[in-house]
């Protein structure tokens, strides 16, 4: 009799799971096609009436779930608010994603339009392009959708309504209120965010913020983020004669501006990679608690070297994750004169360095873009934020103009917050695997506003595949990666804190 009962129970729990799974293989069917139809709105940053019709989109298709929705005037675009009905007994869930892509040049994809979503399987180290119809009788989770957004982030956000259209067939009652928050301008610095939270304080209260952007850990278990890194951006431009002279003549003569520039950015950081301007790591140190975390996230050293083709990497850290909680000092690009075939004989008249700098929470970046120029001065220049006069090139020595970008703050929530422990929690729950903690991420998303003004802790939970080529061509999502969101955000919004 025993054996019968367990027999049985066994019987109804495979019967069960089997349910579930085609469920879940269903509404990932369902995900697809609005994914499809998403994406299809193109969501240039740039672009005003790109914007527009995707919060059309967006309102109509949270609207149909349940949610009042308001679109947020602001300086620049307007952002998207959804929320369900609110109860004063529920805590309340505030979740952040994004509406607006990158632009793209279609000359660089694999396909003729990025905003039309294409299905790709793996062929070897390739993709082969598949038909959605073969989808209708199986899901294959290795394949791909292919086209813009479709990781950076609109996928989430069909996600997220997908987990809501599951919620209420299953008849599930939310813990929690739900609001959700929509950027329309994450792709381009965020800047009118820190005043429009300020103005929809009330509206956006909660007790917990959820950003749901950016890529699981490349091992591709789960993954909870405690913080990510700020930015903020410095030009420097050296001058030599006001306009080219031929080398041959003035060669030794004039000041060479790309010299100047070379010199002095080769004092700011030492052989090793770490930065040498005084006062620039400051105030941070690291116990033995985070390095813990820090030592328990499954990075190999090898794997990460052998991708970046580097044989040594530099030494801020003395691990991936160590050298993520200190401050970036970067040259992403320089110019001078003409290079290539295009080279000419020439002392050219400038030279340009763009600076970023990553943010953590103990580095301001208005005094970091400080410590930076009173270094050049410091290597005998006169600093301008304006090209320089024939009189003014004429009074001084070494010339440099100094243009400086916005901050956008870095931010970090206590590994020991109870909300965090509630996510992990959940994600370990629902998912079956141990979840990977990382206490600070080297990306930037514009959050800092939301937990200055509304003094509430934030989490990133990541959604979609590793290898997903945000910003680049051919961004792509997984299929499995769509189950996993759906799923996560299922656990979130059903499990109570």
């Amino acid at each position: 009799m025993k054996k019968l009962l367990f027999t049985i129970c066994c019987l109804i729990s495979f019967l069960s799971s089997a349910q579930d799974e085609a469920q879940l293989k269903r509404q990932v069917r369902q995900a697809i096609n609005e994914i499809r139809s998403f994406v299809k709105i193109p969501n240039d940053a740039l672009d005003h009436a790109d914007i527009n019709r995707n919060l059309t989109w967006l309102e109509k298709n949270f609207n149909a779930r349940g949610f009042n929705s308001s679109i947020l005037p602001t300086e620049g675009e307007s952002l998207f608010f959804a929320s369900l009905p609110m109860e004063d007994s529920k805590p309340t869930i505030l979740f952040y994603m994004h509406l607006d892509g990158q632009s793209v040049d279609p000359s660089k994809w694999n396909q003729p339009n990025p905003y039309e979503v294409v299905l790709k399987s793996p062929d070897g180290e390739g993709w082969k392009k598949q038909v959605f119809e073969d989808l209708d009788d199986d899901i294959n989770y290795d394949w791909r959708l292919f086209g813009r957004s479709t990781s950076d982030d609109k996928g989430p956000i069909v996600m997220f309504l997908s987990a809501i259209d599951l919620l209420k067939e299953n008849g599930k009652e939310l813990p929690f209120n739900i609001k959700v928050i929509l950027d329309s301008e994450e792709e381009k610095s965020s800047k009118p965010l820190p005043k429009a939270v300020k103005q929809y304080r009330e509206l956006l209260e909660a007790d917990f913020l959820v950003i749901n952007d950016g890529p699981v850990h490349v091992s591709g278990k789960p993954t909870v983020v405690y913080g990510c890194r700020g930015i903020t951006t410095l030009s420097l431009t050296t001058h030599g004669p006001i306009k080219p002279q031929h080398s041959g003549h003035y060669g030794n003569y004039a000041p060479n501006p790309g010299f100047q520039l070379a010199q002095v950015l080769a004092t700011m950081k030492d052989t090793d990679g770490r930065v040498t301007i005084d006062g620039y790591y400051d105030g941070i140190s690291l116990d033995e608690i985070a390095m813990s975390v820090l030592k328990s996230v499954p990075d190999d050293a090898n794997t990460i070297n052998t991708n970046l083709a580097v044989k040594t990497p530099e030494k801020v850290g003395s691990f991936y994750q160590e050298a993520l909680q200190y401050p970036s000092l970067n040259i992403r690009g320089m110019g001078s004169g003409w290079i290539g075939k295009k080279a000419r004989t020439i002392v050219p008249e400038s030279a340009t360095a763009e600076l970023d700098l990553r943010l953590v929470p103990e580095s301001d970046g208005t005094r970091l873009k400080g410590l930076v120029k009173k270094h050049i001065e410091k290597q005998g220049f006169h600093i301008m934020d304006t090209i320089p006069s024939r009189k003014e090139r004429m009074a001084y020595g070494k010339i440099m103009t100094v243009l400086e970008g916005p901050v956008t703050d870095a931010f970090r929530t206590d590994l020991t917050n109870p909300f965090g422990e509630f996510l992990v929690n959940t994600l370990k729950t629902t998912l079956g695997e141990d979840v990977v903690q990382i206490r600070i991420m080297g990306g930037t998303v514009p959050i800092a506003p939301f937990i200055n003004e509304l003094k509430i802790p934030a989490f990133i939970v990541p959604m979609v595949n590793p290898d997903n080529n945000q910003h680049s061509p051919n961004e792509n999502l997984k299929i499995g990666q769509i189950a996993y969101g759906i799923k996560v955000f299922y656990g979130i919004l059903s499990t109570k804190k």
